[in-house]
């Protein structure tokens, strides 16, 4: 690693403030992946901003759903009964994700602003046009097993390796950022961003901003499941994970979100099959054809091409799950 400079910051102007002055500085607050970058020399920012004194740990209900601070961490967002209670699906998320020692540790805006885990990515030896722009995407051609089958680009094929941005994509979140400029609030689904020419650039965050927080919206989903399918039991990347929530009237679907993860550039809403579905029976035939239509623009490239079989049995069965049906 390169000498850097440190300091804290006791408000979000501060932080913004601190940002501003050095450009080319981090925010910090667990560090679960920005140190991993930085002793591997992925990024070697010249100022590290400790965030961790900002007001930004709640987890409060108000009149429009559940308020999350930015530095909420996540072992403890898992397992608050506000959470586990009204959005059991993000409960479900947190404990498919790292390890409990990370857990302890991460939050959860820093889970929202991690970063690819492509061994190219990685590899300061290879091309990689997210970590250096222009040098090429060393997974195209080469070991791609782990990487997108939506939304990639000739660019860049690495995904977002996120549980909790997944459930939080499926449950219509808002995030809040505060900069230079003031306040402003995203969608979840429009934070982060495809790779098209800019692979290097993973979310909307404009210069000099910080998440201060996120709001999961009220809603009336009855029926709900976290499903990741990953090479081993505990601390590993999804595969495949599906986050699905319904609202259920007996057997009959009045809504339906549905996210994935391990499959793009960021969480991957799958607006077809929750169109299609609206209004149907929660049944495997229904199911199964909701996953087909989510399926149109997929594209394997060469290692993982058995996500492409391996995506609609998940998205059914995390539905079945769901609702109940095995």
């Amino acid at each position: 690693m390169i000498n850097f400079e440190y300091i804290r910051a006791s408000s979000v102007k501060a932080a913004v403030d601190a940002l501003a002055k050095n450009p080319t500085g981090k925010f910090i607050a667990g560090g679960t992946n920005l140190i991993d970058l930085m002793k591997r020399g992925v990024t070697a920012p010249t100022r590290l901003i400790d965030i961790n004194d900002l007001p930004l740990k709640q987890v409060e209900e108000t009149t429009d759903g559940i308020n999350i601070g930015a530095l909420a961490i996540n072992s403890e967002v898992s397992e608050n009964e506000l959470i586990k209670n009204n959005f059991p699906l993000l409960s479900m998320a947190f404990a498919a994700g790292a390890s409990a020692q990370l857990r302890n540790m991460a939050t959860v805006g820093g889970n929202m602003m991690q970063r690819t885990r492509c061994s190219y990515f990685y590899d300061t030896t290879m091309p990689c046009n997210k970590r250096q722009p222009g040098s090429g995407c060393g997974a195209l051609q080469g070991h791609n097993r782990m990487h997108a089958i939506f939304g990639a680009s000739d660019k860049c094929i690495a995904v977002h390796p996120s549980d909790m941005c997944v459930a939080l994509a499926a449950l219509n979140a808002t995030v809040s950022i505060s900069g230079p400029k003031g306040n402003r609030k995203i969608p979840f689904t429009d934070f982060h961003r495809l790779p098209e020419d800019k692979p290097e650039l993973d979310n909307t965050l404009q210069k000099g901003e910080i998440i201060t927080g996120v709001l999961i919206p009220k809603n009336n989903f009855n029926k709900n499941h976290y499903l990741k399918i990953r090479d081993r039991a505990s601390y590993a990347f999804a595969l495949i994970s599906v986050a699905a929530a319904l609202e259920m009237d007996v057997d009959t679907i009045k809504k339906v979100n549905i996210a994935m993860g391990g499959v793009a550039h960021k969480p991957w809403r799958m607006t077809e099959a929750e169109k299609f579905l609206v209004g149907k029976k929660a049944t495997r035939e229904n199911f199964s054809k909701a996953a087909e239509l989510a399926m149109k623009s997929a594209k394997g490239y060469g290692h993982n091409n058995f996500k492409l079989k391996m995506a609609p049995i998940a998205i059914t069965e995390s539905l079945m799950i769901a609702t109940g049906i095995v």
